[in-house]
């Protein structure tokens, strides 16, 4: 496996877990790239990208001169390098796409694409159908991308035209989903749009790390999962919010007291995760918080500042719903722990994947999120929070989304095990890759 500096630690917990994983560390970012020394994807702003961009085409050499010299039956790159395919194409090495998204997500954003429903509108606000899909699936012109919207060119939308050139030229496509989630859409992407295409999630499952590589999935938890654990197996089962929004997206100061007031009046017990940054003062003084605000719910509420421990979380039975960015990641971690969601989808592919949990697999509630937007994100008032809480949490309606999200959270289980449809996928891709191995040997 070839890793940049910042993926070397998952990697080795991995291997200590029994997998047999090779690993060659490749020097990131380059020195000519202009980024700091030591920096990481989730640290990127705004301004940085054009450079990490550059950073990230400079690894094109060195994988070249590694696929020649070790020869590989294949390589599976990630969709954002996608030179990849080229760089496999002259070592005739098949290259697979890794997506860590939803087929749904693909084949929403390409139809997004060709069709522009977009701009049959007259409002930002107006409702418009992406067409052509297995599901009536409704956004508005805010929830797509001003890059698209209005037909930008910048060093984003150039890449965008890349990856989806580079995953034409591909031998096919990974999915870190499974084909139980979403068929119609794993149909509709090898069908329609005619991908070769492999589901072999939730990857998730597949790791054997126990409940240390639970707490640490991702980066160092800011609490003690075991003080985290304890606080929440003295509550009912299904009687706490889990709020988390990633590691990426970040919200103004008003919001954050917004949402803070809308788990107030909700009168729930919750954890809340929020990451450092911007909100915190030098001297540890907060203003994010409305004044009082942890005092009146020390009884009900645990807030954690900085990384969670997300699946011991989402795992435990205490938890009755997962208040989400629908960052992909997330989303599986909810689908595979059973638990609905309230969604409140910021960017990137965040609002197809709202629909998939949504529309498509009808186990959770939107919070009404309208606008596409990285940073700074506000605009969502506490009633609309306190409401799509209280649909999950009490009455008939969440105790149906609960009884499917356990549903689908059996079907992932079943996915990876022997013979599942993960499980197979990926078993017959190995015969294909073997095939054509065979076939090479045979024309040599």
């Amino acid at each position: 496996m070839i890793v940049t500096p910042g993926f070397v630690e998952p990697v080795e917990r991995a291997r200590k877990s029994g997998f047999n994983i090779g690993i060659h560390v490749m020097k990131f970012p380059p020195e000519e790239s202009g980024l700091p020394h030591g920096i990481t994807s989730d640290q990127i702003s705004d301004d940085m990208l054009p450079m990490f961009l550059k950073s990230m085409d400079l690894l094109q050499e060195p994988l070249e001169k590694l696929l020649e010299e070790f020869r590989p039956d294949c390589l599976v790159a990630d969709m954002f390098f996608p030179w990849a395919s080229d760089a496999a194409a002259k070592f005739d090495i098949p290259r697979l796409v890794f997506h860590g998204t939803s087929s749904l997500a693909l084949c929403a954003s390409e139809h997004m694409r060709i069709y522009k429903p977009y701009k049959n509108v007259s409002s930002d606000l107006e409702e418009f159908v992406l067409p052509n899909l297995p599901h009536q699936l409704k956004f508005t012109r805010t929830q797509v991308p001003n890059f698209y919207r209005e037909e930008i060119e910048n060093e984003l939308t150039k890449l965008l035209t890349k990856v989806k050139e580079s995953e034409i030229r591909s031998y096919g496509v990974l999915f870190n989903s499974f084909y139980e989630l979403e068929p119609d859409y794993a149909d509709h992407y090898r069908k329609v749009l005619r991908r070769n295409a492999w589901h072999i999630g939730p990857l998730l499952l597949c790791n054997k790390g126990g409940e240390d590589y639970k707490a640490q999935r991702g980066k160092e938890s800011a609490i003690d999962e075991h003080e985290c654990l304890e606080w929440l197996n003295s509550k009912e089962p299904n009687s706490v919010v889990y709020i988390c929004f990633g590691s990426i997206a970040t919200f103004t100061t008003k919001q954050l007291h917004e949402i803070a007031k809308g788990i107030e009046i909700s009168s729930q017990k919750f954890i809340w995760v929020v990451r450092k940054g911007k909100n915190q003062k030098e001297d540890g003084k907060e203003n994010w918080l409305p004044e009082g605000f942890e005092e009146r719910t020390k009884d009900k509420g645990l807030i954690i500042r900085g990384w969670a421990p997300q699946l011991l979380i989402l795992e435990n039975k205490a938890i009755g719903v997962f208040v989400t960015h629908c960052g992909r990641n997330s989303m599986l971690e909810g689908v595979c722990s059973g638990v609905p969601m309230v969604t409140w989808p910021a960017f990137a592919e965040q609002f197809y994947n709202e629909k998939l949990v949504t529309d498509v697999l009808r186990i959770g509630v939107s919070v009404g999120n309208k606008q596409w937007k990285r940073m700074e994100s506000e605009g969502i008032e506490r009633e609309a929070i306190d409401m799509a809480i209280r649909r999950i949490m009490e009455g008939e309606e969440g105790s149906e989304m609960r009884s499917r999200a356990q549903e689908y959270k059996e079907k992932a289980r079943k996915a990876v095990e022997e013979d599942g449809s993960s499980y197979t996928d990926l078993s017959a891709l190995l015969e294909e890759l073997r095939a054509y191995r065979l076939g090479q040997h045979l024309e040599a």
